[in-house]
C-alpha cells in the first residue's frame, strides 16, 4: 500500500527498495531491486536513484525505476568485483552517475542528498562467527534526503552509530531485520531518540535471515509515543 506522509507518497516494495514521491511529482528511489522485489515492476519514473552499497546494487533494478534522464547517486566504494552477480558497472550505466564518499552532499533539482557512514561495529552483535562485520566501516553509506520539504533517513545496512541521534528527521526508514543490521529493538530505541514525525520500517522478511516481528516493533515504537506505520503487501 502507499503511505501518505505530509504530502509525500511512500511505497516499500521489499528488501530495501523504497519509492518516494513529492507533491510536485519528483520521484526518488532508495536501493531498488534484488530478491525479486521489482520483477513485475517497470515504471521508469524515477528522477533520483540512491544506492548504499554493493549488496543493494542491482543495475537491472535501476533500469526498471529510472527515467532516461535520471540521476543515480551511489556510494563511490561500490565495486562490482565484490559480487558474483551479473551487474553492469556504475560507470557503464546509461544515466548521470554521481558517486559520493562517506560524508558528502549532493544537490539535484528537487532534492538534497547527504551520505552518512553505515557499518557494523567490530565484535558487535551483527558480525560473522569469527567476529568480522558483515558491513565493515567504509563498505557502504546511509542517506539523508531532503525532498518535498521533508527529511527522510535511510541508515543503510548499519548498526545504530554515534551521530545518528543528532539528526533531524521527518520520516525514519529503519532496517529491522537484524542479522546484518540493527534489529527491531535497537531500531525502536533509535526511533525514540530521533522522535521523527513517522517511522516506516524496511529491510525485513524478504528472506529467512531477515525475518522479524514487525508488529512487535510497531507496538514498541508506538509505546514510546512515536507515530509508526507498516507497509506490508
Amino acid at each position: 500500500m502507499t503511505i501518505r506522509h505530509d504530502g509525500l507518497s511512500v511505497d516499500w516494495f521489499g528488501y530495501a527498495t523504497v519509492r518516494i514521491e513529492t507533491p510536485e511529482g519528483f520521484v526518488a528511489y532508495l536501493d531498488p531491486g534484488r530478491y525479486g522485489v521489482l520483477d513485475e515492476y517497470d515504471a521508469k519514473d524515477g528522477d533520483l536513484v540512491c544506492v548504499t552499497h554493493i549488496h543493494h546494487y542491482d543495475s537491472d533494478g535501476i533500469e526498471r525505476v529510472a527515467k532516461p534522464d535520471a540521476t543515480v547517486v551511489a556510494y563511490g566504494g561500490i565495486d562490482v568485483d565484490d559480487t558474483d552477480r551479473d551487474v553492469t558497472p556504475l560507470d557503464r550505466l546509461d544515466y548521470e552517475v554521481v558517486t559520493l564518499g562517506q560524508e558528502d552532499r549532493f544537490s539535484a533539482d528537487g532534492a538534497d542528498v547527504w551520505t552518512l557512514p553505515a557499518y557494523n561495529e567490530p565484535g558487535g552483535p551483527h558480525t560473522r562467527e569469527n567476529g568480522e562485520p558483515y558491513h565493515p566501516e567504509g563498505f557502504g553509506v546511509g542517506y539523508l534526503l531532503s525532498v518535498g520539504g521533508r527529511t527522510v533517513f535511510w541508515p543503510g545496512d548499519s548498526d545504530v552509530l554515534e551521530g545518528h541521534e543528532q539528526l533531524e528527521v521527518s520520516l525514519f526508514l529503519p532496517p529491522i531485520g537484524g542479522a546484518f543490521t540493527m534489529d527491531r529493538e535497537e531500531a525502536a530505541e533509535l526511533a525514540e531518540t530521533l522522535d521523527p514525525d513517522l517511522v516506516l520500517p524496511i529491510h525485513y522478511d524478504t528472506f529467512e535471515a531477515l525475518e522479524t516481528d514487525s508488529r512487535a516493533f510497531a507496538a514498541n515504537v508506538a509505546s514510546r509515543g512515536v507515530p509508526v506505520v507498516l507497509d506490508e503487501r
